[in-house]
């Protein structure tokens, strides 16, 4: 008996080692398979190859003795440049070929997993080579009352944190059944190596794959992080954050100068008109989207819910007893600086004021969310909804904050208001914006929608912190998005920079603009120097993430001390969802 039991011993060790061993790369392929997309009966398997090959298929069952082929498409926008990290390096702004193969396995059963490998076929050197994925598994929409993990995460961006945020989810909940992913996916996202293969070795697929290869040194100590085997067995639902959006195309300047340079749709139609007498009307489409943003890449990679007022863009899926109406609500980021030679939030360059054209018209809403607009009265419509009414839990996830002590929820959401100053000559003195926090779109129009339909919790980012919030009408708020390139949270001195140029905008310094009080973490908050609890985390240092347990309907956060990379993961907030909304 006690041999037995040592041999059994063994045995789990070698389990347990061989799972958590790091997966480095084994083929060709630039991404694992991933899941996208499931419904009652089928899912969705998407990769991408960096060559075009043959007999792209997944074979799946208990003994993979079924096969369905691949529908293989090429993403039509993603490039390279000077400052892509990859071996070779780039000269000068590069199309890069990437092929995207995607599967719909057919024919399943409701909380059944089942194995699956992606294969594709390429040609080496005149002779055909298949080349192979592990084995995974996958599974249809979970039934309604079935117990699920779901990590909320976002703002990766290639951060320094999120390899080992990622290992360590794996590492403390094991295998999760979703992601949700508030937006900011990548940094640039046109370009290719951020998504798949950057040299760095953390890029957005590598990390939520278990394949990346980040070196983190903290204290002289370096650590190498793997990241998480998560999507490929697990789900993707992403939102759109503002790197999920590009500016002007070019193939002549760098990307980042691209990312940098969204214009409004408004200005270049009326630039279209004055430059192309010809009106035709795809013609049209393309020049204006080359000539203002566009979200092109980000809606190519993912195979997500369409719907006729917004495509890709804005979604509702069921999985199990949640309801998640994923929205559009983002904006460009600018800098705050208020330095003459600079273009940001609040004003134009000063050595600009002449040529519109270089003009960044502050930060511009990419998607209305206001009353009335196409996103809101599809919103409208998905709250009324039989699906979403019978839904247990109720979420709604969408990028830019509606409640923070982070610093991009000011100046309020809504759509920057030009000051133009003229000198005594009547020549252009400066381009301001303003922004009245009576009109922030977010609390005049989408929250009263939300309350009124009794969502239960609002998921977001974009501050780059862990803060969280409740209203008197019951909804809980959560910003989980620490990863390693923080800026802080605006308390005591350290306020938000903002201009005091006109007296009629209050724009908030510290604390919560919309006016609530931050929870302190309910189990083990961090402290400050004076041992007071803090409500918040905003480090570059500890990182952050969030579980979603539909069994109990808790929301746990925890994190973890990368200055001490043999340190526990602590839990320090904990949450309950799906009680009663007062309405």
């Amino acid at each position: 008996m006690a041999a037995f039991l040592l041999l059994a011993a063994i045995a789990f060790i070698i389990v347990v080692s061989t799972r958590e061993s790091p997966r480095m790369a084994t083929s060709f392929f630039l991404s694992d398979p991933f899941l996208q997309m499931p419904t009652e009966n089928s899912v969705r398997v998407v990769w991408f190859t960096d060559f075009e090959g043959s007999n792209h298929r997944v074979i799946y069952g208990n003994s993979l003795e079924l096969s369905a082929e691949a529908t293989t498409t090429k993403l039509s926008r993603v490039r390279e440049d000077k400052n892509s990290k990859v071996t070779p390096g780039y000269t000068q702004t590069t199309k890069r070929d990437i092929w995207r193969h995607e599967v719909e396995v057919t024919g399943l059963t409701p909380n059944r997993r089942v194995p699956y490998q992606a294969i594709s076929v390429r040609d080496n050197d005149g002779k055909t080579e298949e080349v192979k994925s592990d084995i995974f598994s996958l599974a249809s929409t979970p039934k309604p009352g079935t117990p699920l993990k779901i990590l909320l995460t976002s703002d990766h961006q290639l951060m320094p944190l999120t390899a080992a945020n990622l290992q360590k989810v794996v590492e403390t909940v094991g295998r999760v059944d979703a992601v949700f992913f508030a937006g900011d996916l990548v940094n640039i996202p046109d370009r290719a190596s951020e998504w798949f293969d950057d040299s760095r070795g953390g890029a957005f697929f590598p990390c939520l794959q278990g394949r990346a290869n980040y070196a983190l040194e903290k204290n002289g100590v370096k650590t190498i992080y793997h990241g998480g085997e998560l999507i490929q067995h697990a789900p993707l639902f992403p939102a759109i954050g503002n790197h999920e959006v590009m500016g002007r195309f070019s193939m002549e300047t760098p990307l980042n100068d691209q990312f940098d340079d969204s214009f409004p749709r408004t200005q270049a139609e009326k630039y279209y008109q004055t430059t192309n007498p010809e009106i035709d009307s795809q013609a049209k489409e393309n020049w204006i989207k080359n000539n203002s943003f566009n979200t092109d890449t980000y809606e190519e990679i993912f195979s997500l819910p369409q719907n006729s007022s917004g495509g890709k863009k804005y979604y509702a899926v069921t999985f199990g007893n949640i309801r998640l109406v994923v929205l559009y609500v983002t904006n460009m980021w600018r800098s705050p600086s208020l330095a003459p030679k600079d273009r940001g939030r609040y004003k134009e360059s000063e050595q600009d004021l002449n040529n519109p054209q270089k003009w960044g018209y502050g930060q511009i809403i990419f998607e209305p969310i206001a009353k009335g607009s196409n996103q809101y009265r599809w919103l409208e419509e998905e709250l009324q909804s039989q699906e979403f009414k019978q839904a247990k839990y109720k979420i709604v996830m969408f990028h830019h904050p509606v409640h923070t002590l982070g610093g991009n929820i000011v100046p309020p959401y809504t759509d920057p208001i030009p000051r133009l100053e003229y000198t005594s000559d009547g020549s252009l003195k400066s381009v301001r914006y303003d922004y009245p926090r009576k009109n922030d779109y977010i609390i005049r129009d989408l929250m009263p929608i939300l309350e009124s339909a009794g969502v239960q919790f609002v998921y977001y980012g974009h501050s780059h912190l862990w803060n969280r919030f409740v209203s008197s009408s019951g909804i809980h708020f959560l910003e989980s998005s620490n990863v390693g390139n923080t800026y802080g949270a605006h308390i005591g001195e350290n306020r938000r920079p903002i201009p005091t140029d006109n007296p009629n905008l209050d724009y908030v310094a510290l604390g919560d603009p919309n006016g609530l009080e931050p929870v302190v973490p309910t189990i083990a908050p961090l402290l400050d120097e004076n041992g007071r609890s803090l409500p918040y985390i905003a480090s570059n240092d500890i990182t952050v993430f969030s579980i979603l347990d539909t069994s109990n309907g808790t929301v746990s956060s925890y994190y973890f001390d990368t200055r001490q990379p043999n340190s526990e993961v602590v839990k320090f907030d904990e949450f309950a969802i799906g009680l009663s909304v007062h309405r």
